[in-house]
Order: structure tokens, then C-alpha cells, then sequence
């Protein structure tokens, strides 16, 4: 009886084995199922934030589910970066950054990623072009005048930025080699944070995107003195090229990145999603009228412009600490 029942009982669990195996597996659940964060390394209200709320609007239609915004300035960007580093590689986390931030930091500070190992892009968004901005009330009506003026008075002017070895800092650096030249930098966690210096007399310059431009400029709150790009942005208003400054400066490209072991599904879903936002006509319009353009790049392609860069910066770290 014993040797029976013990016979009995092992075909029961043997049967029992062969059912669990044979039975279909729960459905793996699609991405995205749950909101999405967009990490921006930046302080409220500069060009990033403003893109981002645009982007943020619009692209829950392509891709299903909310996306909100987290803003995480901090060092230089690296806060909020490394948030997105160790956060999980699911595409539930994406950075919303710059180009300074992502391969020009890592040539003048030890940040804790490897950017090129550690992230990949899904997307760039678009590019901006930089202006040189004072108050109305400033004495400076030309960029000549304020170049003048500094060139009279080494480091009596105070120039707000948007951070060390950010967008701005680097154009006004390479600004002020190329002119001979010299303010005082002072920095800001963001682009916003910096207008908001040269607003209260806090500075006597600072440098902004288009986005954050245009209520500023029709109220009659700044004088634009110059900006970046090939064609002018504002009528009356010299390009770089127009008031003697050579070569590419000024430039901010936004794109978002992903931590590098997301899997390729996962930035499928994602570049997909972009893909319908970026012919979105609401979304083409809302842009349109912030003054921002649309000049977006797949992942691949970004990636390949990423790897330039890294290897520009290291020569241009090198020029502009030389002594």
C-alpha cells in the first residue's frame, strides 16, 4: 500500500508539473502602461522648460500615456543626468537635454556617467540659436557699444548665465575671446533664473533662446543685440556674422536620451510616438509661435553628431582654458 500510494501521489505532481508548463504564460504588458517622466537638468522657465511643455502637451496622443515634467537643476546639469543614469532602463524615465550638458561637461568636470556608454538618444527635437540680450534701459544700443565699453572696463559688467560650461557660458566665452574682451560670468541655474538677474539689475547681460524671448521683446523689456544663425531672427537686429563673431557659436540642440540598456522596443515605441508629434500640426504651430523650430533627427543620427562633438569640445575646452 505504501509503495502505491507513493506511486500515485508522484504521477498527481508529475500531471500536475505537466499542466503549469503547458499553460500559457501571463501577457507581458506593452509600453508604455503608466505615465512617463521627462527629466529636464535645467532651472523653471528657460528655453527647455518652455520646448518641454509644448512636447509634453501633445506627445501623450502619440504615445498613449501622460508625460510629465520634472525639473532637476543642479551642477552643471549633472543632478539631473545622473537621475536619469541610474533610474530604470524601461522608458519610463527620459532626459531632456543639451548638447552642452551632455558631451562638453564631461571635458571640464569628473561627472559620475560615461555619456556616450551610458546613454543613447531617441530623438533631437530641434536647435536654437542664441542672442545677446540687455535691459531697455541699458546705455548699450549696439553690440559694438557694449563690446566698447568692456573692452575699456575689464570686469566691471556683470554677464548672468545660464551655468558653468552651459549653452551660454560657452558662446559669451568664446564671445569674449574672440573680441578681446571681459566680463564678469556670473552663473544661474538655468536659462530663466539668469533673464531673471538681468530683469532686476541683478546683471548687465545675459544670453537667451528665441523662446524666451518674444513677450520680453514685445513689451519693450529687453534690447536684443545680436544673434546666432545664419538668418535674423528679429527685425534690425545683426547676426553674430553681421557684428564680426566667426564660426559656430551659439547654438543649443535639444534631444532626449535614454538610460543605454533600454531595450529597442522600448525607443521604438518612443521614436514612433516623436515621429507622429514632430508632423503634428498643433504641435508645429504652438512651436512656431514660441519662435522655436522643429529640426529633429532619429536617434542614429543624433548619435553620430553626438560622437563629433564630444571630439569638438575636447579642442575647444583646450582653446578657451589655454593661457
Amino acid at each position: 500500500m505504501h509503495k502505491s500510494f507513493a506511486r500515485t501521489a508522484l504521477l498527481a505532481v508529475t500531471a500536475a508539473g505537466a499542466m503549469l508548463a503547458s499553460a500559457p504564460s501571463p501577457a507581458k504588458a506593452e509600453y508604455p502602461e503608466k505615465p512617463v517622466t521627462m527629466v529636464i537638468p535645467y532651472g523653471p522657465g528657460g528655453s527647455h522648460d518652455l520646448n518641454a511643455r509644448i512636447v509634453t502637451s501633445i506627445l501623450p496622443e502619440y504615445l498613449g500615456q501622460p508625460v510629465v515634467v520634472r525639473l532637476t537643476p543642479g551642477a552643471g546639469g549633472q543632478k539631473g543626468t545622473q537621475e536619469v543614469g541610474r533610474s530604470r532602463p524601461d522608458g519610463y524615465t527620459l532626459l531632456f537635454t543639451s548638447n552642452q550638458i551632455d558631451m562638453l561637461q564631461p571635458h571640464v568636470e569628473n561627472v559620475p556617467y560615461e555619456p556616450l556608454e551610458d546613454f543613447v538618444p531617441v530623438v533631437r527635437v530641434n536647435y536654437a540659436p542664441a542672442s545677446i540680450v540687455v535691459r531697455a534701459d541699458s546705455p548699450f544700443e549696439t553690440f559694438d557699444e557694449l563690446v566698447s565699453y568692456a573692452q575699456e572696463h575689464p570686469g566691471e559688467l556683470q554677464l548672468g548665465h545660464s551655468g558653468n560650461w552651459g549653452a551660454f557660458f560657452v558662446a559669451a566665452a568664446q564671445i569674449m575671446k574672440e573680441k578681446d574682451f571681459m566680463m564678469n560670468m556670473v552663473p544661474y541655474q538655468g536659462g530663466g533664473p539668469a533673464m531673471q538677474a538681468l530683469l532686476s539689475g541683478d546683471s548687465d547681460m545675459t544670453m537667451a533662446f528665441p523662446s524666451s524671448l518674444g513677450e520680453l521683446v514685445e513689451s519693450g523689456d529687453i534690447r536684443v543685440l545680436a544673434t546666432a544663425g545664419e538668418e535674423p531672427i528679429f527685425d534690425g537686429v545683426p547676426t553674430f556674422s553681421d557684428v564680426g563673431i566667426d564660426g559656430d557659436i551659439g547654438y543649443m540642440h535639444r534631444f532626449i536620451l535614454v538610460p543605454s540598456e533600454t531595450p529597442q522596443e522600448v525607443i521604438d515605441t518612443l521614436t514612433t510616438a516623436f515621429e507622429g508629434l514632430f508632423a503634428d500640426e498643433d504641435f508645429n504651430r504652438l512651436m512656431s509661435e514660441l519662435g522655436e523650430n522643429v529640426e529633429w533627427l532619429p536617434g542614429a543620427e543624433y548619435q553620430a553628431l553626438r560622437e563629433k562633438q564630444a571630439q569638438e569640445y575636447e579642442v575647444l575646452v583646450n582653446e578657451l582654458t589655454s593661457q
